[in-house]
């Protein structure tokens, strides 16, 4: 079979931009397994979808509606209720309240939530085992 071209597919679809869309969006369908209504003479998607809009072997307004279709965007998701916005923790990390005074007192921290600056220092150094940060 000779090349398609443009001009073959254009006395069809006349704006030239709508047929490229159209063209594409048929390609991308027989990709996903929908049957060629042509013989593929060994073409590529894009050639196969331009002989198909060239012969008037397809509908056009199912391949308008698959683009519309697949141009259109997924709803936004709904905001969450206060309900659920509760229920996520702001002030605490992911494992809850926990009470480190023993375990601090054990390290020779102190049991307290604040820590000075010189407290972190010096469990900072104790840790890297009396190496220097700096």
């Amino acid at each position: 079979m000779a090349r398609v071209t443009v001009e073959d597919c254009v006395q069809r679809i006349p704006n030239r931009f709508e047929l490229v869309l159209l063209a594409a969006q048929r390609a991308r369908n027989i990709a996903r397994g929908e049957e060629i209504t042509v013989d593929r003479d060994n073409d590529k998607n894009p050639v196969v979808a331009l002989r198909e809009i060239a012969d008037e072997t397809i509908t056009l307004e199912k391949l308008n509606s698959d683009l519309l279709k697949s141009l259109s965007r997924a709803p936004e998701p709904e905001p969450a209720d206060e309900e659920v916005l509760d229920l996520i923790p702001t002030d605490q990390n992911i494992f809850g309240l926990q009470d480190m005074s023993e375990e601090n007192e054990a390290q020779g921290l102190p049991g307290g939530d604040e820590l000075s600056p010189e407290d972190i220092e010096a469990a900072i150094e104790a840790e890297l085992g009396g190496r220097s940060r700096r």
